[in-house]
């Protein structure tokens, strides 16, 4: 390979692949060709995480551990230079308010699973629109930053009322190109990614109602986390539909 021995870009491939990042360059012809044919590899490995993870043979703050020992094993803002975006980016209209979510097509990838347990889009806005404050609920995530910088914050749920959630703030900080943060149940479960930068692209990868025995529906909670200031760094924030929460932080 011309620009990475192979066991460089085998480990700057597992990284991207624990995050959904190949599947989309790969399926839009967006990443480099000498890679290709290792990414099926990479793509089942990242299957056989999540297929433990919901048959309980790890739970969900390990499985972010996993996760996040694959990207710190190389420099993904590097790799990022290699990536085509150019060509996704001219074909993506960017909404006027929050993300625009596009799906990732595994099919074309030899080698890949072909029931993936893992969901994967990439989420592509412009300045100052953001993914908007949510948490989860029997759900595992993951963000890498592709392209762009943002504002990005996470928050632990520490308790479910009727109309609101007490959480405290774990991250605020500057996300750069491939840069990565991971959510679960039980730690960070409530994250918010606000684009600075003139256009911004994220890849995520998603394991979803891997705990059969959570008593809440798996999907998305959307919060206010500008709510109302409490003792010891908490703050009351207010429930909210994803349409209230796109009109005030979309």
């Amino acid at each position: 390979m011309s620009q990475f021995t192979r066991r460089e870009s085998l480990g700057m491939i597992g990284a991207l692949t624990a995050y959904g990042l190949i599947e989309g360059l790969f399926s839009r012809d967006l990443f480099a060709g000498d890679v290709k044919p290792i990414v099926g590899a990479w793509l089942t490995d990242l299957n056989t995480l999540g297929q433990d993870l919901k048959n309980s043979k790890m739970k969900d703050v390990q499985f972010q551990v996993k996760m996040e020992e694959l990207y710190r094993k190389v420099d993904l803002a590097d790799l990022v230079k290699h990536v085509r975006l150019d060509e996704l980016a001219a074909k993506t209209k960017l909404p006027d308010n929050g993300a625009a979510n596009i799906g990732i097509d595994l099919a074309k990838i030899e080698g890949a699973p072909s029931k993936p347990v893992f969901g994967r889009q990439i989420f592509a806005m412009k300045k100052g629109r953001s993914v908007v404050p949510h948490g989860h609920d029997n759900m595992c995530t993951g963000f890498i930053i592709l392209r762009g910088e943002f504002h990005g914050r996470h928050y632990d749920r520490l308790e479910d009322h009727a109309d609101h959630y007490i959480i405290t703030s774990t991250v605020d900080r500057t996300f750069k190109p491939g840069e990565v943060s991971t959510i679960s149940d039980h730690k960070d479960n409530v994250h918010w990614f606000e684009a600075t930068s003139d256009t911004g692209f994220i890849f995520n990868v998603h394991v979803t109602g891997y705990d059969p025995k959570w008593p809440r529906p798996t999907g998305r909670v959307y919060v206010d986390p500008n709510g109302e200031k409490l003792s010891g760094g908490k703050v009351k924030a207010m429930k909210m539909t994803s349409r209230e929460c796109h009109k005030k932080y979309g």
